[in-house]
């Protein structure tokens, strides 16, 4: 997906999305581990949107669902009292669509949606940066970068607001702002939240 799809596709004023944005190892994932039983201590139901970039199975070859999935249907849901997992194949398909993902997510009503990875979409960004990896910085190329969490947070000299990665306390005061002020963010870029 290029970041020329049209951002009102996933913005909503009343449902903020905030990406972390990292080349890979940087700790995205670890990250997530780390924010989201703080969110919830605070108060903030987080719904995760991941990408994958390779092939993935959460079903079982000879399971009753998987068979009925290698027979045709399309989505496969399966629920049990602890959980449901949805399976739909995209045979042809580029990449995942995030704007689709966001739409599926939203009837769940969740205060928040965290989105690992989906870098090029045009949607609001947490930046992660370990100066070690020797990597470009995003923030300079993508103008929704909107925060740099950084293992050398004084040797930045960015646009954005720039936080210790290590920090936890820190980085979840900053997204519990980020949620609370989402109305008026989501109306700050550049009008690219739909009505």
């Amino acid at each position: 997906m290029t970041s020329t799809t049209d951002s009102r596709l996933i913005l909503d004023p009343t449902l903020p999305i905030l990406g972390l944005a990292a080349w890979s190892g940087t700790g995205k994932t670890t990250l997530l581990e780390q924010l989201l039983p703080a969110l919830g201590h605070a108060g903030i139901r987080s719904a995760v949107i991941k990408h994958a970039h390779h092939s993935f199975d959460v079903d079982q070859p000879g399971k009753d669902s998987h068979r009925l999935r290698q027979a045709g249907a399309t989505p496969m849901l399966v629920a049990s009292r602890q959980r449901l997992a949805l399976m739909l194949e995209t045979p042809g398909e580029e990449d995942a669509d995030l704007a689709m993902l966001v739409r599926m997510v939203m009837p769940l009503q969740p205060d928040l949606i965290l989105v690992e990875g989906f870098k090029e979409w045009p949607l609001p960004k947490l930046e992660l940066h370990r100066v070690g990896l020797g990597k470009s910085l995003l923030v300079e190329q993508d103008r929704w970068v909107q925060a740099l969490a950084c293992d050398e947070p004084d040797a930045m000299s960015v646009s954005v607001p720039v936080l210790d990665i290590n920090d936890q306390a820190a980085m979840v005061d900053w997204v519990v702002r980020w949620v609370r002020d989402w109305p008026s963010k989501c109306r700050a870029l550049n009008g690219e939240c739909r009505p």
